[in-house]
């Protein structure tokens, strides 16, 4: 056998020969990595337990609209009303609560399953002018002025409501500001930001 040969020989068997070495100690040798990172946080979009933190003691209850994930998922919330008052009741007041939810930063569990609200405070509605349906709710701000996301939330939350009629929703801003009516389809749902909310005007 040639010196060279010899060296390569010598090489080839201290491989296997250390790693039963490493075998004998307890310690077993591995190619594949062992680091799989942290466990995997909680799936977004999906609250663990109900949040009681964003509900009263008393109150009715209803849904809303949220942001999450760049679509609208409904939560769960309890409004209080005036006393006497149901959700079949007065619409502008079930209308009034319904935004005052949405404004609401949302709970420390609804952030942690990544929820958002894009309706800014101040909102207000009132009911409709002389010559308005009567199923017409006018925003403090038009509709127009408010962003794709706000819009829709308000809109498919309304629509979800005992504030509308049949899943529809008639919306104007504040004086004479032109009448639309609205419905929350699947579409708006899924992709709020480019969906442009399906609508008709309304006379008056």
């Amino acid at each position: 056998m040639t010196p060279v040969r010899g060296r390569w020989l010598r090489r080839g068997l201290a491989v296997p020969l250390a790693a039963l070495a490493l075998a004998g100690c307890g310690i077993r040798s591995t190619e594949v990595p062992t680091d799989f990172g942290p466990a995997p946080s909680r799936a977004p979009c999906e609250l663990s337990t109900p949040d009681l933190s964003a509900q009263s003691a008393q109150g009715i209850a209803v849904q809303v609209y949220l942001l999450c994930s760049s679509q609208l998922v409904t939560v769960d919330r309890t409004v209080e009303l005036p006393k006497g008052n149901t959700m079949a009741g007065d619409a502008v007041q079930v209308a009034q609560a319904l935004l005052g939810e949405l404004e609401q930063t949302p709970s420390t569990p609804e952030k942690q399953a990544g929820y958002t609200t894009d309706v800014r405070s101040g909102m207000t509605v009132a009911g409709p002018r002389p010559g308005d349906p009567d199923d017409t709710l006018r925003l403090g701000i038009p509709p127009e002025d408010l962003s794709s996301f706000a819009l829709a939330q308000i809109i498919c939350t309304l629509a979800n409501s005992a504030a509308s009629q049949n899943g529809t929703v008639t919306l104007g801003g504040p004086n004479t500001t032109p009448l639309r009516s609205y419905t929350c389809p699947t579409e708006l749902k899924t992709r709020p930001g480019t969906t442009e909310p399906p609508s008709t005007a309304v006379p008056n």
